[in-house]
């Protein structure tokens, strides 16, 4: 099953990091926040991933196409250029790194992947967030339910502390826990083929019309997350999830 993940915006609400490269590619603990997010989905055994680049894509085919180069020792021989990797990385993972267009929408850069996604149940989701997402249990309630679609709703972090009172007595405090109102689209998206004939183009934003349309025909069903789910948007979530990855306990730590 193919894995696509959207990383071709231009990410300007973080633009301390990301005036010289996407977003996706910002680092977390010396590694991409791509490389993480990957690495959520391989933990479940899903290995085969689709990135869908735009703003500076380059840097993220740079990436790929010289990982193991950037990530081993090696021996190359001068004479004929051929190079002996002496301790390989062991991330088995299958990588298709496709120029999506610089101003493309989020719906379009899918249709734009259309003959690489196949006939096939497919996943998607966002380049800039992490979350401990039951990634084996999510593909198994949209099986169960037979829809189009399925997005994983998430409780979004608390920007402010929260106090419970009684009185003027503070009976218990907790540091920007994960909200207790509302659900909202965290991605960590499950999608039949069918979901691509409802997108007409470039300019067609997933989260609008397609989806919108999808969950009106009753076609579009919610797998809640009560776990760990941050996105990266300002430099304050960047430098948060790097606090939680510097501690050894980064709730979406992966073994892949």
């Amino acid at each position: 099953m193919k894995v696509v993940i959207l990383a071709g915006g231009r990410g300007t609400r973080l633009a301390e990091e990301t005036g010289t490269r996407p977003k996706p590619m910002v680092e977390i603990g010396g590694m991409p926040l791509l490389w993480h997010l990957m690495g959520v989905y391989a933990n479940h055994g899903l290995r085969d991933f689709v990135i869908a680049c735009g703003y500076k894509g380059a840097l993220i085919k740079e990436f790929f196409h010289n990982f193991a180069v950037h990530h081993s020792d090696f021996t190359v021989d001068l004479h004929n250029g051929q190079v002996q990797f002496l301790n390989a990385p062991r991330n088995d993972w299958q990588v298709s790194v496709m120029d999506t267009g610089l101003d493309t929408m989020t719906g379009g850069r899918l249709l734009r992947l259309r003959d690489l996604i196949g006939n096939g149940t497919f996943m998607v989701t966002y380049g800039d967030g992490l979350g401990n997402v039951d990634i084996s249990a999510l593909l198994a309630f949209h099986r169960a339910h037979g829809r189009l679609a399925t997005v994983t709703a998430v409780r979004p972090p608390a920007r402010f502390g929260d106090l419970t009172l009684d009185g003027d007595a503070v009976r218990a405090f907790a540091e920007k826990p994960q909200g207790h109102e509302g659900w909202i689209n965290g991605g960590f998206f499950v999608f039949e083929p069918g979901v691509l004939d409802y997108i007409d183009g470039d300019d067609i934003s997933l989260e609008r019309e397609p989806l919108e349309r999808i969950a009106r025909e009753g076609q579009l069903m919610a797998y809640r997350h009560h776990g760990f789910w941050q996105p990266m948007d300002t430099l304050r979530e960047k430098l948060l999830l790097e606090e939680l990855w510097a501690s050894g306990n980064a709730p979406w730590k992966s073994n892949s």
